[in-house]
């Protein structure tokens, strides 16, 4: 009996050291909690002890709460920071939001926070738009390129005024696609104007063109306004940029036209030089026939005196007649060139 009471004795002893310690060691937090209006039991204080989550972001992040006007508990916090997320963040985000009337939630905070954005700095962009260039300078691009309708083409730089979109905020684009579209729409309004003067001097509708686009569709952001901040025709500054593109896109082609022109004056000259020589070599070949066929004229003469089909008078005859042709042939040219003369 006095060995079993000796147990319970020890026991209890164990268990009053262990409140005592754990007095001790969250009495600070404890306390500051309770005159704070944030209560939390020293139970809780040793479950999250046991959860290895650090009291003492905890406590802060509810005494913020709580003293903003926040009823968030300590089980919420807890499970956002085992989640992964910044609940200082979070609870700053809470706070900036119900100051400027802007509904949002513990959980669609949470999960934009989870998500990987900055909760805190959206709800900022929401109560205070921030301004983007556009395009993004920090990309190596200071100015948009644009060719309106008359081949002029322009220079272009915008800021883009946007507020960030709670609702939108976790699955929605970033800033990269605002730009992207912004940038396009500009470059397609400019595309679409008449000439490069209708652009210079009514600015402000290429922005309203673009801003009614509904660019800021599935995105995290609400586009605010589309401001041209600046406007000029490439290649006026003494650069060697080209102003009117449409000037020379003609040229090129004209000059592109020319080369197949040429090509293809080529290919017919070389086609008649090729039919030339050849009807040079079918000359050359009936030449030679003809030069073939009178080798055998005295070879048939021959065959003709042996065989007796012709006498020998008959082939002096025709001699004389040969000798008579080719003298009146020579008569006949040397007139000619003397009376050329």
């Amino acid at each position: 009996m006095d060995s079993f009471l000796t147990i319970i004795l020890f026991v209890l002893a164990v268990f009053v050291l262990l409140l005592v310690i754990l007095f001790l060691t969250y009495m600070k937090i404890w306390v500051r909690a309770w005159m704070s209006g944030a209560y939390i039991g020293l139970f809780n204080l040793l479950g999250m002890w046991l959860r290895k989550i650090p009291a003492t972001l905890v406590v802060d992040a509810r005494i913020r709460a709580i003293r903003a006007g926040l009823p968030l508990t300590t089980e919420q916090l807890e499970a956002h920071f085992l989640a992964g997320g910044d609940i200082i963040k979070v609870v700053q985000a809470l706070i900036a939001a119900d100051k400027a009337n802007i509904e949002l939630s513990f959980q669609r905070a949470a999960a934009i926070d989870l998500a990987g954005r900055d909760v805190y700095e959206a709800v900022r962009t929401s109560v205070n738009p921030k301004v983007i260039d556009c395009p993004d300078p920090r990309k190596g691009t200071s100015m948009l390129d644009a060719v309106a309708k008359d081949g002029i083409r322009l220079l272009v730089k915008a800021r883009v005024t946007v507020r960030a979109n709670l609702a939108r905020l976790v699955g929605g684009a970033t800033e990269d696609t605002i730009i992207a579209r912004v940038g396009q729409g500009i470059v397609s309004a400019i595309g679409s104007a008449a000439t490069y003067k209708a652009v210079l001097e009514n600015p402000d509708e290429i922005s309203k063109k673009v801003l009614n686009s509904g660019l800021d569709s599935q995105t995290a952001f609400e586009i605010v306004s589309i401001d041209i901040a600046d406007v000029s025709v490439a290649g006026v500054s003494g650069t060697r940029e080209v102003a009117n593109v449409g000037a020379l896109l003609e040229t090129e082609r004209a000059e592109a036209d020319k080369k197949l022109r040429q090509a293809e004056a080529e290919g017919r000259r070389a086609t008649a030089v090729a039919a030339e020589q050849e009807q040079r070599a079918r000359i050359q070949e009936m030449q030679a026939k003809v030069v073939e066929a009178q080798a055998e004229i005295p070879m048939a003469i021959a065959a003709a005196l042996r065989e007796g089909k012709i006498g020998v008078m008959d082939y002096l005859r025709m001699q004389n007649i040969m000798a008579d042709t080719s003298m009146r042939e020579s008569l006949s040219a040397a007139d000619a060139s003397s009376s050329t003369h």
